[in-house]
């Protein structure tokens, strides 16, 4: 049976008397990016620290490509990957020099150290840079050769810690990419407060808070967590708002324009068919009609309350 790539098992670490972390489980098998977020304070780093082997855990295992963290540090890591917040960049070196200082650090035969910087570079868009000093590299570049020594000996699983941060909208745009192509290889999870940057390149999402975890699945699931109870209509030939308010299960009704309609309602009730049945025989001539979103922030912000209210 194939090993999973990052399986993490009743996981607890304290700090003195306090619980960081307390009993977190679970097990990644694919490639893709995996969002982790969670409040200032939840434990997040905490978790990645000690998925990274920086961190020796309180209680519980870790498994990188079925290799006990704890129990064989050197051989596990040899699978991991790690981008922290700041890159460990030596600026000073040239891209090739650090490159390769960081193949020998990774502990790369060295027969096959050249072809590791090669391909790193490769995927990196770093080829034409070569021999450029890296404090000489913009920050979107310097991201490039953080993300490069992260991949040099082709984990199976990385880490990376908040790696849009500080970058302007086209690097955003540019680092997003890099990640993608990247995780059609491998396991890459993805720390970050930036919800949008989680919404954008995010294949799955696990949620600490309060040391616990309080939510795991896809970005679709994350996105439905809450049920929306409100929809936006647009109707040609519009009933006086009491007809709409008449419908059952309709809280409340809103004029946004002459034609369009804000609707609040039971989530319990089928709103939308109901309106393009009284549509249909009341001439009231739909043009559109749109379920409004719940937004992550208004997710976030009701898991990151879970705790409280159990």
């Amino acid at each position: 049976m194939e090993n999973s790539v990052l399986k993490v098992s009743n996981l607890s670490h304290r700090y003195s008397k306090d619980w960081a972390i307390r009993d977190i489980s679970f097990e990644y098998n694919q490639k893709g990016v995996l969002g982790l977020v969670g409040s200032n304070g939840a434990g997040k780093s905490t978790t990645m620290n000690i998925m990274c082997g920086v961190l020796n855990q309180t209680e519980g295992e870790v498994f990188i490509n079925g290799v006990n963290l704890r129990e064989n540090p050197v051989e596990a890591k040899k699978h991991i990957g790690f981008l922290p917040q700041k890159p460990p960049l030596h600026f000073d070196l040239t891209i090739d020099e650090y490159l390769t200082h960081c193949a020998h650090l990774r502990l790369v035969d060295k027969k096959n150290i050249k072809s590791a910087v090669a391909a790193a570079k490769d995927k990196c868009g770093l080829d034409h840079f070569s021999k450029r000093v890296i404090r000489n590299l913009s920050g979107g570049f310097q991201q490039r050769v953080g993300i490069a020594q992260s991949i040099l000996h082709d984990p199976k699983f990385v880490v990376m810690d908040e790696p849009t941060n500080g970058l302007d909208p086209n690097q955003i745009l540019e680092i997003r990419g890099l990640i993608n192509t990247i995780a059609e290889e491998r396991l890459v999870i993805f720390s970050t407060h930036i919800l949008s940057e989680v919404e954008n390149t995010c294949d799955h999402i696990k949620m600490i808070e309060s040391g616990n975890l309080v939510f795991d699945g896809t970005m679709n699931d994350f996105n439905h967590y809450i049920e929306p109870n409100t929809l936006q209509v647009n109707l040609m030939a519009p009933p006086v708002i009491d007809d709409i308010k008449s419908l059952a299960g309709v809280i409340d009704v809103e004029a946004l324009s002459k034609n369009d309609f804000k609707i609040k309602f039971d989530t319990n009730n089928d709103i939308s068919e109901k309106i393009v049945q009284h549509s249909v025989n009341n001439g009231w001539r739909l043009k559109e009609i749109n379920m409004d979103k719940v937004s992550l922030e208004t997710i976030f912000a009701k898991l990151s309350k879970y705790k409280q209210y159990n």
